[in-house]
């Protein structure tokens, strides 16, 4: 079957040279040509003129080399052309062309730069940034890792008693004398004077086209985790609070782990060259993380989901983020984010890549981000009518309660479960014909 390295064609043509571009850009792969869509071999009317045409018009209009095989089945001919993959970028008339899973994408822009970096074993975050040096990095900046270092223990006292060059330089952020772009992003007071976008932007919105309020995180990205972190939560959650016992227990919409991890994600693994920069959309019933992100290439949600390895688009400033602490090298991100939710009773998060470069987090809160502080966890407006509701009809189903209460399902049985682990509630029978038992009343 067609996938990822294998295309059918029932007759040659030469935009087909276009594909064979594709397949010399990314992994390699085959063309049959004279197979149909459904890979039954058709037969070519002149499969020996074509023996001879192929090759010359693939040097000459590509100026590489491919296999070329007249092959037979069921006494019918097919021609098979196989492609390398090429260690240098390869055009067609003026464009290059990928071949990614079945389809074949024209490159342009920013996706062409990384896709000529990659080819000559760079990365977006290795290119130098002429004219800067280090005594134009910020002091405050470089304080900032070593003590978050020192902190996490990944590195010693001993091993940040050096200049700021030679730390650089430990961290490979220079190449040849000069400061990479990750050295840029990392430790210059204004890293947006050299890479446009290279901020947080944080907004409180009533629905999808009502802003409330914004606020705009800017400076080193050493810093911009915590001051992220410190804005959300303190400006935009409001953490509920309640007591078990004597003890005094806060909790927010999105657990602190969770979030925090997410956050880093989106920082460490941004397409730094787009202009457009991390936004947070928080809403009373979800929050929205997006960046400009993409998938390391043949990887799919489920991929992202399940155990990876660390592949990051910037490795860079993967490996300085790694080094002072913040973050792991074993590609464990998606999972403490679920993890933590799953431990503080919340929704699972969802994850999307949309237009292949939008990657997307969303957190699904059990609780409305506007709610009152003080208001006890166990009893805020909208469990307490769940409760009321519950009691009043004990076989009452997820769905009736969310259309009686206005919100969604999936708010609806996060507050189930909540209660549940809290033991106000307790579920007798199945879930067709089973009821409810409201344990505690407030």
């Amino acid at each position: 079957m067609e996938h990822q390295q294998t295309e059918w064609k029932e007759s040659w043509r030469d935009e087909y040279l276009k594909w064979i571009c594709g397949f010399a850009n990314a992994q390699g792969g085959i063309l049959h040509i004279g197979r149909n869509d459904k890979g039954v071999v058709v037969g070519l009317t002149n499969p020996k003129k074509l023996l001879e045409d192929i090759p010359n018009k693939i040097d000459h209009h590509l100026g590489i080399v491919a296999d070329i095989d007249l092959l037979e089945e069921n006494g019918l001919p097919y021609i098979c052309i196989t492609v390398p993959t090429y260690p240098n970028a390869i055009s067609y008339q003026g464009k290059h062309y990928y071949r990614t899973g079945g389809t074949l994408q024209t490159l342009t822009g920013n996706a062409l730069d990384d896709f000529i970096l990659r080819k000559q074993g760079r990365t977006w975050d290795s290119v130098p940034v002429p004219g800067v040096s280090v005594g134009d990095l910020y002091q405050a900046a470089f304080q900032e890792f070593r003590q978050k270092a020192i902190e996490s223990e990944r590195l010693t006292p001993a091993d940040l008693n050096i200049s700021d060059e030679v730390l650089l330089k430990n961290l490979y952020l220079t190449a040849k004398g000069e400061l990479q772009r990750a050295a840029v992003l990392l430790f210059y007071r204004d890293p947006e004077q050299f890479i446009p976008g290279a901020y947080v932007k944080i907004g409180f919105f009533a629905n999808d086209a009502d802003l409330l309020f914004q606020d705009e995180i800017h400076g080193p990205l050493i810093f911009m985790p915590d001051k992220v972190m410190e804005t959300i939560y303190l400006k935009y959650f409001k953490g509920m609070i309640s007591y078990r016992g004597i003890q005094r227990v806060e909790s927010y919409p999105v657990p602190r782990e969770a979030m925090r991890e997410a956050i880093l994600n989106a920082i460490v693994h941004r397409l730094y060259n787009s202009p457009i920069p991390i936004q947070i959309r928080v809403y009373s019933d979800k929050v929205v993380i997006s960046n400009d992100g993409r998938l390391p290439e043949d990887w799919t949600i489920a991929d992202l989901l399940s155990a990876h390895r660390s592949e990051p688009h910037n490795p860079s400033i993967a490996t300085t983020f790694f080094r002072s602490g913040m973050i792991e090298s074993w590609g464990r991100g998606i999972d403490k984010i679920t993890k933590a939710c799953e431990a503080a009773g919340k929704l699972e998060p969802s994850f999307e890549i949309k237009h292949g470069r939008e990657f997307i987090v969303t957190f699904y809160t059990d609780t409305s981000v506007g709610d009152d502080v003080g208001e006890s966890v166990g009893v805020n407006n909208t469990r307490q009518t769940i409760l009321n509701l519950m009691q009043q009809t004990p076989t009452i189903t997820a769905q009736q309660l969310a259309d009686m209460v206005g919100i969604s399902k999936r708010r609806i049985e996060s507050n189930i479960s909540y209660l549940k682990q809290e033991g106000m509630i307790e579920r007798v029978g199945s879930a067709k014909s089973g009821h409810w038992i409201v344990k505690q009343m407030n």
